[in-house]
């Protein structure tokens, strides 16, 4: 074949679209809004993890995974419909997060297919909360300036996102899947106001310790025992640590350029798994 004739074989080839999401990596803040109120998270926004999908026009639909299997072909026809669009197509779907480690893999799937097949972005979030019943907000342009009710899939407040900053994670434990049903998380109504008057005044050490006394309830109330945050953080001098809070990921917080040459090491020595390091906050 000549190259003129390759060319125009290759040119006629139906064009696609294709979509990404970001995850995130544990969250800054997660509970209950009172003892009776809704699940609410303040989620650490991870730019190194995400999800990337393409669709090409079929008369049927068909779904390819290669590495995250996130979503189901029922998901995806489910998502198709919720934000109107024809559920055919040929999808695939990649990207480097685990399932159930609190990374967002399945709602950053979901927002990566939608957009792959064009969808309005005003839908997405019904969207994903109708397939999933419990979602991430990483459909929205700055998902860590907002408090999210989860299970409801609406925003309960707004502030300054944090401020640029270092982490250094790794994961504690098995994978542990979201249940949208479980609402046993302690009661962070207090540490809401703190965190909005840290966060628009950019207290980054304000805003990393009210994360590691979310986090610190929630394994209070939920476990593991023994879980080694705390004192990691300490030996590392970090600003504090977040987590998963149905996960296993767990992050340690740093001023820029403050990170020990160490925090790897120390991180395996104490169990954890797949270290990552990334930058978040404002203008990550």
């Amino acid at each position: 074949m000549s190259n003129h004739m390759r060319t125009l074989c290759e040119n006629t080839q139906p064009i696609g679209r294709t979509g990404r999401a970001a995850g995130h990596f544990g969250e800054w803040l997660q509970g209950r809004l009172g003892p009776d109120g809704p699940v609410v998270v303040i989620t650490m926004t991870c730019d190194v993890l995400s999800a990337q999908a393409t669709y090409t026009p079929a008369t049927d639909l068909r779904l390819c995974h290669s590495g995250v299997a996130a979503v189901t072909q029922d998901q995806l026809q489910a998502l198709l419909s919720a934000v109107e669009k024809p559920e055919s197509g040929a999808f695939s779907l990649s990207g480097n997060m685990t399932l159930g480690v609190g990374a967002g893999s399945s709602t950053a799937s979901l927002i990566a297919l939608a957009r792959a097949a064009g969808a309005d972005e005003t839908l997405l979030p019904a969207a994903c909360l109708r397939v999933e019943g419990a979602t991430d907000p990483l459909m929205l342009s700055q998902p860590d300036a907002v408090l999210w009710s989860s299970r409801r899939a609406e925003i309960c407040g707004e502030f300054k996102a944090p401020p640029k900053c270092e982490i250094v994670g790794g994961y504690l434990g098995d994978p542990i899947r979201t249940d949208p049903a479980d609402s046993d998380f302690a009661d962070i109504s207090d540490l809401v106001p703190l965190w909005a008057k840290a966060a628009n005044g950019s207290d980054l050490a304000k805003l990393a310790m009210l994360a590691s006394e979310a986090a610190d309830r929630t394994t209070r109330l939920r476990g593991p025992s023994g879980d080694p945050s705390a004192a990691i953080a300490q030996q590392l001098g970090a600003l504090g640590h977040a987590r998963a809070h149905t996960g296993s990921a767990r992050a340690f917080i740093f001023a820029q350029g403050a990170v020990p040459a160490t925090a790897t090491a120390v991180l395996t020595g104490a169990g954890l798994t797949g270290a990552v390091r990334f930058s978040t906050g404002s203008e990550r």
